[in-house]
């Protein structure tokens, strides 16, 4: 008999390879031992899933660091925390999408002021996955710029740390989300409050694993967040220098002008059918 992960030779009185570590099955799959695995897995107290998501608010150093250290088997590995956030964010967005649309709605004082069409997030919905992925390595990037005078971890180790970070966000916030939608609430609206959070906590994380109080903690995300502002607005100035010179922003000042013209004759055109009637 051999192992059938790693074909390793087995006893046939073995219940586990001594090579790789996995449970010798024989059986056929059913849906009762289905199940049993399912709740061994996830459903036990002392399963990883449970494990690894409450130690990573109590004690995240332990997780996150005994990753980067090294340790695979005590708690789940950060690809596979992601793969289960991403999972649930693409649940819930279907959920959200499917049967409660008007959840989606961007909020009037905001959807008012944006340019025609750029309220339609489809596209995000749809590649929700993608832009998680593109997204990580720049919280990952502002993560270490944050912390750029600290030599403790590299910027691979802070992509990890993000990335437990941010499926532990995703994980938490899935059931809130979830059911404020569905007793009405905007899908945006909640978005904003339970990001709060998200910035406390990711405080807290990076206060343990570099050993920082909250004050310096504080301090050095208020820095970031100064460096950061001057630096979106000299982007921003920049683009509106490149935009001058190819003749794009007297493109967006007329499209405006146009559109401002048009609501002017439309309001001219409902005042005098109500003067008239």
């Amino acid at each position: 008999m051999e192992c059938k992960n790693c074909k390793e030779n087995l006893e046939e009185n073995d219940q586990y390879c001594n090579i790789c570590g996995a449970k010798v099955i024989n059986n056929r799959l059913t849906l009762k031992n289905a199940f049993e695995e399912f709740q061994d897995r996830f459903l036990n107290v002392d399963n990883t899933f449970f494990k690894t998501y409450l130690h990573l608010f109590i004690k995240p150093v332990a997780v996150i660091d005994g990753y980067i250290n090294g340790t695979r088997k005590k708690y789940i590995n950060v690809f596979s925390y992601f793969a289960i956030a991403l999972t649930l964010t693409g649940f819930q967005i279907f959920i959200v999408r499917k049967f409660f649309p008007e959840a989606l709605e961007l909020p009037f004082g905001i959807a008012e002021n944006l340019p025609e069409n750029y309220g339609n997030m489809d596209w995000m919905y749809d590649y929700i996955s993608l832009v998680t992925l593109i997204n990580l390595p720049i919280y990952a990037l502002v993560s270490k710029l944050t912390f750029i005078g600290a030599k403790k971890y590299n910027y691979t180790e802070h992509l990890v740390s993000m990335t437990y970070i941010f499926s532990q966000y995703s994980i938490s916030s899935f059931p809130i989300i979830l059911f404020s939608v569905i007793s009405g609430a905007n899908y945006y609206e909640i978005g904003y409050y339970v990001f709060v959070p998200l910035f406390f906590y990711t405080a807290f994380v990076f206060s343990k694993l570099y050993k920082l109080t909250w004050g310096q903690i504080l301090l050095r995300f208020f820095s970031l967040g100064v460096v950061v502002f001057v630096l979106l607005t000299l982007l921003t100035i920049l683009q509106i220098i490149v935009m001058f010179m190819t003749g794009g922003l007297e493109e967006i000042i007329e499209a405006e002008r146009a559109k401002q013209a048009k609501e002017a004759v439309g309001y001219i055109a409902s005042s005098v059918i109500n003067w008239t009637s």
